[in-house]
């Protein structure tokens, strides 16, 4: 996380005068009556590329409060309300895009809390498109990436707070795979990415929601006519188990009682919602999705 001294916060940030400060290390002024949404039309048309640096490192802030409640809410009612012109939200997506790429901090907030950042220029683009085909592309690397590369499954800690490394980066993927503009190559990356993680071999139980929220990108990939019946009966077949050693006593190990509940958990999700939809392009997951839980011992 980059850290900014006090000395030289008056240098880079002059702070709106219905503002306040907040807590040491995010030196972003916080709107004394709380109302961020109504904040962030005026905080971001006079804002600076300093000022949102700074906003983007408050993104890594140990403090909840400050991290979660204020600078990510602030972010997303700024990208939401339309009030970051296109310029400035590319100067924003190098800096998150950089963060992403980078190695994790020591107390791991800022990459999840950076990738969740990035999931709102996503869909700032998806609704009034930006970004060129050059730009999306690489926003699909850089998301496919990080998802692929969480080794940090850590939720929701008390008194800590989120960090939610997969799920964030799946939030990014869901928003990528709702845009029309994106090409089948990237809705490859995005599966492959997907896959990665649904039943990593690393990853403890997941309890936190991470089953659904990466179903959620799936289940609009589905909406695509150019990955035919084929390609998903291949991609659900990678999910399926393997000679690993977890897999073959998969009840006498943490690593294989994970692996049942992680998959398990992914195909209820996708079944669900597939079994459930009115699209028969996302009809056709809900058997693929049969056949994954019938397969997991």
């Amino acid at each position: 996380m980059i850290r900014i001294g006090m000395a030289a916060v008056a240098a880079m940030l002059v702070l709106p005068a219905q503002a306040t400060q907040s807590a040491p290390g995010c030196v972003v002024g916080r709107p004394a009556g709380g109302d961020v949404k109504a904040y962030a039309a005026t905080f971001f048309p006079k804002a600076s590329l300093a000022d949102l640096d700074a906003l983007v490192a408050c993104l890594g802030d140990p403090d909840p409060a400050v991290r979660d409640d204020f600078a990510f809410t602030l972010w997303s009612e700024g990208l939401r309300g339309r009030h970051l012109a296109a310029d400035r939200m590319r100067h924003v997506l190098a800096r998150l895009s950089a963060i992403v790429a980078g190695p994790d901090d020591a107390a791991g907030f800022q990459k999840p809390f950076a990738v969740l950042a990035l999931s709102e220029i996503a869909r700032a683009d998806r609704v009034a498109p930006y970004l060129s085909e050059a730009e999306l592309h690489a926003l699909v690397g850089s998301g496919a990436a990080y998802l692929r590369g969480v080794t940090d499954y850590r939720g929701f800690v008390a008194g800590e707070g989120w960090r939610h490394g997969v799920a964030h980066g799946a939030d990014l993927l869901m928003q990528l795979a709702l845009n029309p503009r994106l090409a089948r190559a990237d809705a490859d990356l995005l599966l492959a990415a997907i896959a990665a993680q649904v039943a990593p071999a690393a990853s403890p139980s997941y309890v936190h929601g991470e089953a659904r929220r990466l179903a959620r990108p799936v289940l609009f990939l589905a909406k695509r006519s150019d990955i035919d019946d084929a390609a998903w009966a291949a991609w659900f077949q990678s999910l399926h188990p393997d000679d690993a050693p977890r897999w073959k006593t998969p009840h006498t190990s943490a690593a294989g009682l994970a692996a049942v509940h992680n998959s398990s958990a992914f195909g209820d999700a996708l079944y669900v919602a597939a079994s459930e939809s009115q699209d028969p392009q996302v009809r056709r997951l809900a058997p693929l999705a049969a056949g994954l839980l019938k397969a997991l011992p």
